[in-house]
């Protein structure tokens, strides 16, 4: 992990970002959702200020991470619910731990404190990078949706920031 570092996400981005969005969702662990959205549309639902990605040391772009707000309600101002994507060919070698590191850091810097996340039981992976970053889960929603023509439970899990008191 050394050779991949973090930074903020920008419009130039937004091919590779979607492209990498809609790998994960080919893969059909990742979302209800089969088909990333376009630019503006993402760029309208995540909120600026804690959009990451991350990129070697060539400067190619492995995988994202973004947050949106879960409420316009006052009282959910801390609470945010994100999403994390990476590369199939980079998966193995950090990326989204340091994804989830930098996010952490950044909406705790900002108030927030809780971060939030819908996970697929199959994704094992997901569930144990979110579990080693302070994640617990919260309980499953049982078919809860379709997903290519099958029912699909979502574990619901969250990090409460320890600094945020």
């Amino acid at each position: 992990m050394a050779d991949i570092t973090a930074r903020a996400m920008v419009a130039d981005d937004a091919d590779r970002v979607l492209a990498i969005y809609q790998a994960g969702l080919d893969a059909g662990n990742a979302s209800f959702e089969t088909t990333a959205p376009n630019w503006a549309a993402f760029d309208g639902a995540k909120l600026p200020e804690h959009r990451f990605v991350a990129v070697d040391g060539d400067g190619t772009l492995l995988g994202w991470i973004a947050v949106s707000a879960t409420s316009n309600r006052a009282v959910y101002a801390g609470v945010v619910e994100h999403s994390v994507y990476v590369d199939p060919a980079a998966q193995g070698r950090g990326v989204a731990r340091l994804l989830l590191q930098t996010l952490i850091a950044s909406t705790e810097a900002a108030g927030i404190w809780t971060i939030q996340s819908g996970v697929f039981p199959e994704n094992t992976a997901s569930l144990a990078l979110h579990e080693r970053a302070g994640f617990r889960v919260i309980g499953v929603r049982e078919r809860v949706g379709r997903h290519h023509g099958r029912w699909r439970d979502v574990v619901l899990l969250e990090r409460r920031s320890p600094a945020i008191t």
